[in-house]
């Protein structure tokens, strides 16, 4: 996919989800978080889930996280990652890692992140006629740096990974769209 039919897709998408919560606008609630000194009143737990399947190929994620609000404005927290991927006839992958979280929200309704991840790649590769099987097995680490739209428990927004490499990354581009939800 071209940079600009993902710029695209991400447009649409963002036009889309951001008509669907606009009716939320009107009724925002007042982000206040407790002031007690009791740890778990200041938690959050959230994540997000991923499916995608045609003809021949499968992708599921499962992403879970957590936060710890410090104040109104700053939440630090840390995020699992497991993931399987697979071709039919061509290759099947796990992934796996976690991260490190940072969240910081100037105005409630606008969220700045950075993530640090770092996750253990296992794919194993079908034999064809041109190429026998075998393995590649690696560490992918990502430092993501992303801004969003914040309404009530979601997050719309996008995020960059500034290390970035086309040869030795693990996704096919640094720009990723996301949708985060705490509970």
């Amino acid at each position: 996919m071209s940079k600009n039919q993902i710029s695209i897709v991400f447009n649409s998408f963002f036009v889309i989800l951001t008509v669907l919560f606009s009716s939320n606008v009107a009724a925002q609630q007042k982000y206040v978080i407790d002031n007690s000194n009791d740890f778990w009143d200041k938690v959050q737990f959230g994540g997000g889930l991923g499916l995608g399947i045609g003809s021949g190929y499968t992708d599921i994620s499962v992403l879970p996280s957590a936060i710890y609000n410090v104040n109104e404005i700053v939440a630090v927290g840390v995020g699992l990652q497991f993931g399987y991927l697979s071709s039919k006839n061509y290759y099947s992958s796990f992934v796996y890692g976690g991260s490190l979280i940072g969240l910081v929200n100037p105005i409630p309704e606008i969220q700045l992140s950075a993530e640090l991840e770092q996750v253990r790649v296992n794919t194993d590769y079908d034999s064809t006629p041109y190429r026998p099987a075998y393995s590649d097995n690696f560490w992918n680490t990502a430092l993501y740096l992303g801004a969003g739209y914040r309404t009530g428990s979601v997050t719309i927004g996008a995020r960059y990974d500034v290390l970035y490499d086309p040869d030795k990354s693990l996704y096919e581009s640094g720009f990723m769209p996301f949708v985060r939800v705490y509970f």
